[in-house]
């Protein structure tokens, strides 16, 4: 697995991540030892850089990756979020940036991983009560007593992520981004760039979609959260695998699965762009790392483009609730 820079502070990690929030929640029943196999599978291959959140279990997430990281931190980017606060019981809280949670939230974190420092802190969702310039120097705060060497936002606005790097330099920016999710190629992708902002794709296989497992939404298994996405209310999943039939024609004519070539395409859209897609199994987490070696033409990009253009996906990618929470 070769490597790719994130930002313009030092940060580099592999090609392609690992997003393990499907390991505790979310996508329908957890597997612990699955999950841990999948993991040690992912170093073996190269693919060391971990994405994890408090919010994700909530807070098993983390002690999971951290029990599987043991005796192998060296290998290991760790990447965690604060600022989806939620109870043990899992009960919502709401979105908290104020600077006495961030250093709160980043100390409980670095107990449940089981290490001394994180080596990515993003904020998960942008507080609209807290100014982003007091939630960040709280972070920079975390830098300076060495408990975390860089810093990233997550669903950010462009207007945000500049007044966050003007207060201490963000390192990367993590946004939903995919073949069926293009709106960032707008504003927010050119200001990361214009900034030296890396920026992180997750979900860059359509939460699954892109894959080319999901023929009706009754595929979808119990308990998986995708089941109340507008993107999968039947409506809108009819019209959307008409873009996902026309993505998959194109992968079976290169030979390489759906999925790959989803990923090799957000893997094109530039050298700071980095996927991390989601998986609980090793069978998956191999054919996703594959994808790393697909170089695409410029002709193919072209196809793939007509067949995914932006905006063509029917339905918003999530509740109309949470959907207030992103882009601000």
């Amino acid at each position: 697995m070769d490597t790719r820079t994130l930002g313009t502070q030092g940060l580099v990690v592999s090609t392609i991540g690992l997003g393990c929030m499907g390991m505790s929640e979310f996508y329908g029943a957890a597997d612990e030892g699955e999950a841990i196999a999948t993991i040690h599978r992912a170093l073996d291959l190269g693919v060391t850089f971990l994405d994890t959140a408090d919010m994700y279990g909530p807070f098993t997430n983390e002690r999971l990756v951290g029990r599987a990281i043991k005796g192998r931190r060296d290998r290991v980017l760790l990447a965690t979020k604060f600022g989806n606060e939620r109870r043990p019981d899992g009960t919502w809280v709401g979105v908290n940036g104020r600077p006495e949670y961030v250093r709160a939230a980043c100390d409980a974190s670095l107990e449940r991983l089981g290490v001394d420092v994180i080596d990515l802190y993003y904020q998960h969702r942008v507080d609209p009560t807290v100014p982003i310039e007091e939630t960040v120097g709280a972070m920079a705060g975390l830098v300076r007593a060495g408990k975390v060497r860089f810093l990233g936002l997550s669903e950010a606005a462009p207007a945000t992520i500049r007044r966050a790097h003007a207060t201490h330099p963000i390192t990367a920016l993590q946004t939903e981004y995919s073949l069926w999710t293009r709106d960032v190629e707008d504003e927010i992708l050119p200001a990361v760039r214009a900034l030296g902002i890396g920026f992180v794709a997750y979900s860059p296989l359509g939460r699954g979609f892109l894959t080319g497992r999901f023929r009706s939404p009754g595929d979808l298994p119990e308990g998986d959260f995708r089941k109340n996405s507008p993107r999968f209310e039947p409506a809108n999943f009819a019209k959307n695998r008409e873009l996902g039939a026309r993505v998959e024609a194109i992968a079976f004519r290169l030979g390489v699965t759906p999925g790959q070539l989803a990923l090799a395409w957000v893997l094109a859209q530039g050298p700071g762009v980095v996927p991390i897609p989601g998986t609980k199994r090793v069978r998956y987490l191999e054919e996703n790392a594959a994808a790393a070696a697909i170089t695409l033409t410029p002709a193919i990009l072209a196809e793939l483009d007509a067949a995914a253009p932006r905006g063509a996906t029917a339905g918003a990618r999530y509740p109309e609730s949470a959907m207030r929470a992103v882009n601000r």
